[in-house]
């Protein structure tokens, strides 16, 4: 059984004075939980080393799509096909961050992955910051965590301009190229997260600025502009499914932006590749019973517990547990049912003795870099709470 440790928890003020205004549920309940995972040194070790390993298996795969023309499987839109093809085949277009949603990994239980998310993943601010200030405020050793979320992200930040060479030597090369940062208006939770990237940035020695989306302006021959200001640079909290479907003018102009070298957008649009559930079918094909990988198909499984999920789906919705006659127990609803369904075979989540469920979620920067819990029900869902986490002495 997972062992949990009761803590103070940090005030709302605190929070708030520190940017982190979404600590409450809309049922009035904190979202970030009281207490901390207590992990060992050798699970946290196991969980850096399972995102690296998996970390390379997705570029295996999506180079694999990519040869392949695998796109329809992956139920990627038609209108981001050669903006993905042309980010994929240029290094410059350089992954900045995403999250592994792991099973087990605690109490014994051996680390499956549920899915990645690639393109703009969520918890970076509880990750990186709420659960350190919280080992801190309790007076424990705020070194006793697997968190190096904020000096990994500054470290990716250099490689956009040094690729994979030395970060040391980034004012080397740096030439003043500026990176605009931009979310969806009226979400704090979305504005906040990308400032804390645009924090990152500044202290790796970039320029930067921030707009919202609708203040961006967009020109296929010229760039991307904040009024009359160029941008070489655009990190968009935005899915890239989303561009593709509802602004499908704007994944045009995208297109030619990328395709005229006008900008470089991140996270680049293969991250959708990998942020597909579809990608896990790919996976297991090319890695068929790999200790970290579960059994992944477009069919229903036969004769097995299972979870149907959607190609693209957030915040554990449209999600259905099957039991092995293909009964269902458990489903959740929500607005992905257009996307293609995926089967994926069933993994019991570690509980603690209140039989609530804990899922991990693993950030990679170009190494995991941070260690985060959810805990709920059966499905991790909108309310589900952050759970942070201490490396026991």
């Amino acid at each position: 059984m997972l062992h949990v440790e009761k803590i103070k928890p940090l005030s709302k003020e605190f929070l708030e004075s520190i940017g982190f205004y979404w600590h409450t549920d809309q049922d009035k309940t904190s979202y970030v939980a009281d207490e901390l995972v207590m992990i060992t040194p050798q699970e946290a070790e196991a969980y850096y080393e399972a995102a690296n390993e998996l970390y390379d298996m997705y570029a295996e795969a999506g180079q694999y799509v990519i040869d392949n023309n695998l796109f329809h499987e992956l139920n990627i839109p038609f209108n981001l096909v050669e903006l993905i093809k042309n980010s994929w085949e240029n290094d410059v277009h350089w992954h900045l961050y995403g999250r592994f949603d792991f099973a087990g990994g605690v109490d014994g239980k051996p680390i499956k992955l549920l899915e990645f998310n690639a393109d703009t993943p969520t918890s970076l601010y509880e990750t990186a910051i709420i659960q350190w200030a919280m080992l801190k405020a309790n007076g424990m050793d705020e070194a006793q965590q697997f968190n190096t979320v904020f000096e990994a992200l500054k470290e990716n930040f250099k490689r956009l301009v040094v690729l994979g060479g030395d970060t040391e030597d980034f004012a080397q090369y740096y030439e003043g190229w500026k990176i605009l940062f931009s979310s969806i208006r009226g979400s704090i939770e979305d504005e906040n997260t990308v400032r804390f990237l645009q924090i990152a940035a500044n202290e790796a020695g970039f320029h930067t600025d921030f707009a919202y989306v609708d203040e961006v302006g967009f020109n296929g021959k010229e760039g991307i502009f904040k009024g009359d200001e160029n941008f070489e640079y655009w990190f968009k909290l935005v899915p890239w499914e989303n561009i593709a479907i509802e602004e499908g003018d704007l994944a045009l102009l995208l297109d030619e932006i990328v395709r005229e070298q006008q900008a470089i957008i991140l996270n680049p649009a293969y991250t959708l590749l990998f942020q597909s559930k579809a990608f896990m079918k790919i996976l297991w094909d090319l890695f068929p019973n790999h200790p970290l990988l579960l059994e992944t198909s477009f069919e229903p499984l036969k004769g097995k517990k299972q979870v149907e999920k959607r190609a693209f789906g957030r915040e554990g919705a449209n999600t259905v547990i099957f039991d092995e006659a293909m009964n269902v127990i458990e489903k959740t609803e929500g607005d992905y049912k257009g996307f293609k369904p995926i089967y994926q075979e069933y993994v019991e989540l570690p509980k603690d003795n209140e039989n609530r469920s804990y899922q991990a979620g693993v950030f990679f920067a170009y190494e995991g870099c941070g260690l985060g819990f959810r805990r709920g029900g059966l499905i991790m869902e909108n309310f589900s709470k952050f759970v942070g986490h201490r490396i026991k002495d």
